[in-house]
């Protein structure tokens, strides 16, 4: 077996044992003197509303902004874990924001969406200045990012629109259209009077911002069909938007694969930023 092999391995298991400690081992092999990290900057009134804000230094005047959502079941998720991600979509030359937000039993929905909206709104006005922002989210945070692209209810009331202010959105493993719910759990997530608002499918008609929807064959926590049917629903309605499933990749390493160490296992960190590349011109849609 190749080094290079038994490094895969090694790197796989952290992701899918999400062990701090282990992780915090990733996010330094990420580190890049070519990148700038501020944390803890504020976005809102509530304790957790802050973000960590990565730029390459000397960014470009129109190099876009990425708002990246992580997951973890709308229950647990800790901006500090995805610092990998940030400093490798730096070193793309995009400035990268990386919020917390609420999640349960402190919140249910749609609170953390509300979360996500604030966010956004902060990053327009004091962080993207004018450049193109695009949503990317993992697993709950891509349900989010969803919404946040697909119903306008949430930027319209902070004077914001999607097509105005989201250049795309990117979802990584995201579960779009996930009812009946399974679990007790899930049900006080979300509560029946507004469960079915938290489902990103019902919201694909009209014009919306263009997406791209990655998704892993072996995914066993959210099926890879939510992000076919997803796509298939907006190009229906016109939209731009088109699923990409990755064969062999899982619901944790489709997002480890960002790192460097992983980076073998998915090309999720090149489709995103070709993506971004590709669309940011079209500012939206």
């Amino acid at each position: 077996m190749t080094s290079l092999r038994l490094l895969f391995i090694f790197f796989s298991g952290i992701f899918l044992s999400a062990c701090g400690g282990a992780v915090g081992i990733v996010n330094s092999m990420t580190d890049s003197d070519d990148v700038v990290a501020e944390t803890g900057v504020s976005y809102g009134a509530n304790p957790l509303d802050s973000m960590d804000i990565y730029r390459p230094a000397g960014a470009a005047s129109d190099a876009p902004v990425i708002m990246f959502l992580y997951g973890g079941s709308w229950s647990s998720g800790d901006k500090a874990t995805y610092r990998f991600v940030g400093n490798a979509l730096a070193d793309e030359g995009f400035i990268v924001a990386i919020p917390d937000y609420r999640t349960y039993p402190d919140a249910i929905f749609p609170a953390f969406v509300d979360d996500a909206a604030d966010a956004l709104a902060y990053v327009t006005a004091n962080v993207a200045q004018g450049r193109p922002i695009f949503v990317v989210g993992h697993s709950a945070g891509a349900q989010i990012g969803a919404l946040l692209t697909l119903d306008e209810r949430y930027l319209r009331r902070r004077g914001l629109s999607p097509c105005g202010s989201i250049a795309g959105f990117v979802g990584i493993a995201g579960p779009y259209d996930f009812l009946p719910l399974t679990s007790d759990r899930y049900r006080r997530i979300f509560p029946e009077a507004t469960r079915a608002d938290s489902q990103p499918i019902n919201f694909t008609a009209g014009r919306k911002p263009p997406s791209l929807l990655l998704h892993g064959r072996s995914d066993r926590t959210v099926e890879a069909q939510d992000s076919v049917d997803l796509a298939d629903a907006l190009q229906r309605s016109g939209n731009r938007s088109q699923a990409r499933i990755y064969p062999g990749a899982g619901h944790i390493n489709i997002v480890g694969a960002i790192s460097a160490p992983l980076r073998g296992s998915a090309p999720t960190l090149a489709d995103i930023s070709d993506f971004m590349r590709t669309t940011g011109a079209g500012r939206g849609c």
